[in-house]
């Protein structure tokens, strides 16, 4: 039930291009090309996979990393 109410304000941040942990905004973020996708690395330690055909971006994989 908790990740029901969790995952639409998760999916909302992302679809803003802000942090799902510290709402910091994700451009600031370290940029590294990773098996052939843009990894991004907020300041607060999470990894995510960013797409620029979409302009978009989700949260990385652990066989992503």
């Amino acid at each position: 039930m908790f990740k029901n109410l969790i995952a639409p304000i998760q999916a909302w941040l992302l679809s803003q291009g802000r942090c799902v942990g510290c709402n910091a905004p994700l451009s600031r973020g370290a940029h590294k090309e990773v098996k052939g996708q843009t990894t991004v690395t907020c300041r607060c330690g999470r990894i995510f996979i960013y797409d620029p055909s979409k302009k978009s971006y989700r949260r990385a994989l652990f066989n992503e990393i």
